[in-house]
């Protein structure tokens, strides 16, 4: 089934027919992944078992006439093929994919901790920075401190005027 292409002067011309459809990767990918996520589900491995206890039961209690897959099983092992022959690919893409998106979840998480790093530097050399700059400022403890200092000064040099002054007012008596 050819498809009409109308060719403008800003499109290349086609060349030959397509052998191969066209098939979307992330459709088909997405589709891959949902299947794999039943497939090695519990329900599905629960309704597999089942199934196959039914058949395999069916097929050698049930009358002889009755009986679709008498005990080789043949079918049953056809049919047990061709879904792994199915799901085996379908998971290997959906591993694919997922392994592709770790790979860009863990570049972009490299990205994020190149980032946090460089800014964790940043921060460390703006406190180291801002610790030599207030080693020479003064603190508040340093000031208390001298104030304390101060205060202790200038009430050992009222004793020394209040004694003076005792000694003169009692030379003067």
């Amino acid at each position: 089934m050819a498809t009409s292409r109308r060719s403008g002067l800003d499109q290349p011309k086609e060349r030959g027919r397509r052998v191969r459809p066209a098939i979307d990767s992330d459709r088909f990918g997405a589709l891959s992944e949902r299947v794999a996520r039943r497939i090695g589900s519990w329900g599905f491995i629960a309704w597999m078992t089942a199934a196959i206890i039914v058949w395999v039961l069916w097929n050698t209690l049930a009358p002889d006439n009755l009986r679709p897959d008498p005990f080789p099983f043949i079918f049953l092992t056809l049919m047990l093929s061709l879904q792994a022959s199915y799901a085996a690919p379908l998971i290997l893409l959906a591993q694919n994919r997922q392994a592709d998106r770790d790979r860009v979840q863990y570049a972009d998480d490299r990205l994020r901790t190149e980032r946090l790093i460089a800014d964790t530097e940043y921060l460390a050399r703006e406190i180291a920075a801002l610790r030599s700059a207030l080693g020479e400022v003064t603190t508040r403890d340093y000031v208390r401190g001298e104030l304390r200092d101060l205060l202790e000064d200038l009430q050992e040099w009222e004793r020394k005027r209040d004694k003076k002054r005792e000694r003169k007012l009692g030379a003067e008596d």
